[in-house]
């Protein structure tokens, strides 16, 4: 008898109940009970976490508050956990050619600067969002011929793929390969990689900025060949005005000691119902140093057709 009623004392001083708890006001968790409900839900499992709470709860009635919030902020970190590890399977077992969404669009350019012409624009672009890769994929051609002469065919070719280190951070690589005789070139392959940041994102905003080193090589149509090691910086900016109507602006920069290639494509895209739209854009290229005989600028104004799918 004794003994019984020694752990009852025992039990009444350790964990000592309010005569009204719930008239105590919420205050943190004593710092020796704390460290022992950080070391259970760190390392616990969850019969042990419930035992370590139920404990603190009957040792200090004013802490339950603060021992609930703890637990919730577990309860909630898990879900985040399980919900990743449940994506990232999909997207496993979903494989690399699955989850990507893009458009196409065909129309019609004016081009001014080292040739003076209309013609016909085509190009698709396709991207898939991952958990923690983006893809991005673009090519664009624009071609034009009269009189059995070809006045104008300027391809770009360019696949990014982006690493998300965190919400708005990631790094990124580049591959893009060009040609426009009416420039001065054959062809032209640039390779770069670095770091981007994401400055604006919300659902209807978005800003990126990205630098980092690159290196490009150019074959001109005079037969000569450059490499060089350069610099790239680019800015991305989207802006979703309404459900039916689209702005986007990027400037793409590459910059070595000899010559800078400037790139400013302005487009709005207007919805005409269903998954087909209309872009008008306006794109701007200059080269600081071109070949001789050949113009810094070239100008092209785009209107065309947009698939989305």
């Amino acid at each position: 008898m004794k003994k019984l009623v020694w752990l009852v004392s025992a039990m009444v001083v350790l964990c000592p109940v309010a005569a009204n708890a719930q008239d105590v006001p919420a205050v943190p968790v004593p710092p020796q009970y704390r460290a022992m409900l950080d070391d259970a839900l760190a390392t616990g499992s969850d019969a042990e976490v419930d035992a370590v709470a139920k404990f603190i709860k009957r040792a200090e009635p004013a802490s339950a508050a603060e021992v609930d919030k703890a637990l919730a902020a577990r309860k909630a970190r898990r879900d985040a956990e399980a919900e990743q590890a449940r994506i990232a399977e999909l997207e496993r077992k979903r494989g690399l050619l699955a989850g990507w969404k893009g458009e196409g669009q065909l129309g019609a350019f004016m081009a001014t600067g080292n040739s003076d012409a209309v013609g016909v624009a085509a190009g698709i672009s396709l991207t898939k969002e991952g958990q923690r890769w983006r893809h991005n994929l673009r090519v664009l051609n624009d071609y034009q011929r009269s009189n059995g002469v070809t006045s104008r065919n300027q391809l770009v070719a360019a696949y990014e793929p982006n690493f998300k280190i965190n919400g708005r951070l990631f790094v990124f690589g580049l591959a893009q390969y060009e040609r426009d005789r009416f420039q001065g070139y054959s062809k032209r392959v640039s390779v770069s990689g670095g770091v981007g940041y994401r400055v604006i994102d919300t659902s209807a905003m978005t800003l990126d900025v990205k630098a980092g080193p690159a290196w490009r090589r150019t074959e001109f149509i005079d037969g000569t060949t450059t490499s060089r090691l350069t610099g790239l910086a680019s800015v991305r900016y989207d802006w979703r005005i309404s459900d039916s109507l689209t702005f986007k602006q990027s400037l793409d920069a590459l910059v070595d000691s000899r010559n800078t290639s400037l790139v400013s494509l302005t487009s709005l895209d207007a919805k005409l119902g269903g998954a087909f739209s209309t872009r008008l854009s306006y794109q701007v290229n200059h080269e600081t140093s071109p070949p001789a005989g050949i113009k810094k600028t070239d100008t092209l104004s785009r209107i065309t057709l947009v698939y989305g799918f």
